[in-house]
């Protein structure tokens, strides 16, 4: 693990491999360990920086409100800073709110794109009181009672059979979140903006993965963004919930892989 100061915020970064850049933008309220399967798998062909987003794992939390555009704006300095300054960029759920903002402001930046388990439209005014509740909460109660609410919609049940090793990791991750950082970041996505208009702009080689099983971002949200994206590639992980990449490594790591061989074409 690496720190770095960054906008006056000390962040927590992983940077391993070699060759190609890949940065890796996890969701909430998780942090850069999410990507430990995939940092191994693409280390042998490829440079990967996995940071922790504001408020998240070792990087400093604010009581401000961590907007998409802040995450943004770190990311974006923290590539040029580590000379990631033009790569793939792989978010997943809220990893792929700060990804299309991180498009929006910095296209020069974003060789390619990965949206994972994510959604390019803004709260509902449910989800953003929703939202309000759950970071009043983690403020109130700290981060035990959102893990005990998210993780039955994180994981499938389907997984949770199979390997009760991914809920503990998922809720080791949540536990371990300051609960500023989550509730900062939990107004930040409730304030994020509808990014739909943007989705028929990007040019950028993108490719939308989703496990088959996702019920806080479904596939039908990943097929509206493959339909606006031209040339967009979409790949279900089957058997998989919200976090696809931990739930099935194996499919999403080929998935990954194979399209960032194919940049190279």
């Amino acid at each position: 693990m690496s720190k770095i100061l960054i906008r006056g915020l000390e962040f927590g970064y992983e940077a391993a491999g070699a060759g190609t850049p890949v940065v890796l933008l996890h969701g909430f309220p998780f942090n850069r360990t999410l990507w430990t399967e995939q940092i191994e798998a693409l280390g042998p062909h490829h440079r990967v920086l996995a940071p922790d987003l504001r408020g998240h794992g070792e990087t400093a939390a604010t009581s401000a409100v961590a907007t998409m555009e802040e995450m943004a704006q770190d990311v974006s300095e923290l590539m040029e800073k580590l000379n990631f300054s033009r790569s793939a960029v792989c978010g997943l759920s809220m990893g792929g709110y700060v990804a299309l903002a991180l498009y929006r402001m910095f296209p020069l930046r974003v060789r390619a794109l990965v949206l994972a388990d994510s959604r390019a439209t803004a709260d509902t005014d449910e989800a953003r009181a929703n939202r309000e509740a759950q970071a009043q909460q983690a403020l109130r109660e700290g981060m035990a009672p959102i893990a005990d609410a998210m993780l039955p919609k994180l994981v499938s049940s389907g997984t949770m059979a199979r390997n009760s090793e991914v809920g503990a990791r998922v809720r080791k991750m949540i536990m371990n979140t300051n609960p500023e950082g989550a509730a900062a970041a939990l107004r930040g996505m409730g304030q994020r903006r509808d990014q739909t208009r943007l989705l028929s702009r990007i040019v950028a080689p993108a490719l939308i993965l989703v496990g088959s099983e996702d019920v806080i971002t479904p596939p039908p949200d990943s097929e509206f963004m493959h339909r606006e994206i031209g040339g967009s590639r979409l790949e279900v992980i089957e058997n998989a919930g919200h976090v696809s990449n931990l739930e099935r490594p194996e499919q999403f790591n080929e998935s990954l892989a194979r399209f960032l061989r194919d940049l190279e074409v």
